[in-house]
């Protein structure tokens, strides 16, 4: 028996999927005919993904087809729900793909163990992606993400760079979409919250040793100091004014 929610969490679930349709109009994520390819690490961002772009076709406004993929990396160590994944997908009326690949995270070097695994997990979703006629893939990159990458590429590489909602691929053959990217972290965690979604059953072993732990540090210190800070440097991407800067 499913549990009566509440108007407030009703609301949540409403603004969630209107901020979805938002992203995906304003940078043109998504058109007729367009086959999609859903990524699904099994975390709280990937499945609000999910159900969002779920929700996006009933919409009826674009005509498109949506399919999911899971990558499971033997030798990093999480582990999700692979029959809660399925089930979930089946209920949306989704169908998802299983692959499983090794990163050789032991032999990595002196590479972070989150580039490497994330080097191969793309690398196989674009090779499945191509080779089954899918011209977008959808990442659950949200607006922190979008933040905390900006600080990272100005503070190490010294560039100004993130992630932009919609990039060209292969000279325009695929696209990345990131239909969240209008979201936050707490948005998406309020949705987990409201749709009960199971946590991994074993979390990655290298996720609180990252650049990205930093840099979401620095924005909370940020945002003590003004509480906006988060949006306005969200904003400051399209906000460039090149005649003041060196």
């Amino acid at each position: 028996m499913k549990t009566k929610l509440t108007k407030y969490q009703n609301r949540h679930i409403e603004h969630i999927k209107n901020m979805t349709a938002k992203a995906i109009h304003q940078y043109q994520m998504i058109e007729n005919g367009d086959k999609v390819l859903a990524a699904v690490s099994g975390g709280k961002d990937s499945l609000v993904m999910l159900e969002a772009l779920a929700a996006f076709i009933r919409y009826k406004r674009v005509n498109f087809s949506l399919e999911a993929i899971h990558i499971d990396v033997k030798d990093v160590g999480y582990l999700v729900d692979h029959d809660f994944l399925k089930n979930h997908a089946d209920q949306l009326g989704i169908k998802i793909h299983f692959k499983t690949i090794e990163a050789g995270i032991e032999n990595r070097g002196k590479k972070a163990p989150c580039f490497v695994c994330s080097w191969h997990r793309r690398k196989t979703l674009f090779e499945f992606a191509k080779s089954n006629g899918f011209r977008k893939l959808a990442l659950g990159h949200h607006l922190d993400d979008a933040v905390e990458t900006l600080l990272i590429n100005m503070a190490y590489h010294g560039h100004i760079s993130s992630l932009p909602g919609k990039l060209k691929m292969f000279d325009g053959a695929m696209f990345l979409i990131r239909p969240l990217i209008l979201l936050t972290d707490k948005d998406t965690k309020e949705y987990a919250n409201i749709r009960k979604f199971p946590q991994l059953k074993r979390p990655c072993p290298y996720e609180d040793i990252t650049k990205r732990t930093t840099s979401r540090k620095l924005i909370e210190q940020l945002e003590t100091i003004h509480p906006k800070a988060k949006f306005n440097l969200f904003q400051a991407m399209k906000n460039i004014d090149r005649e003041y800067l060196p």
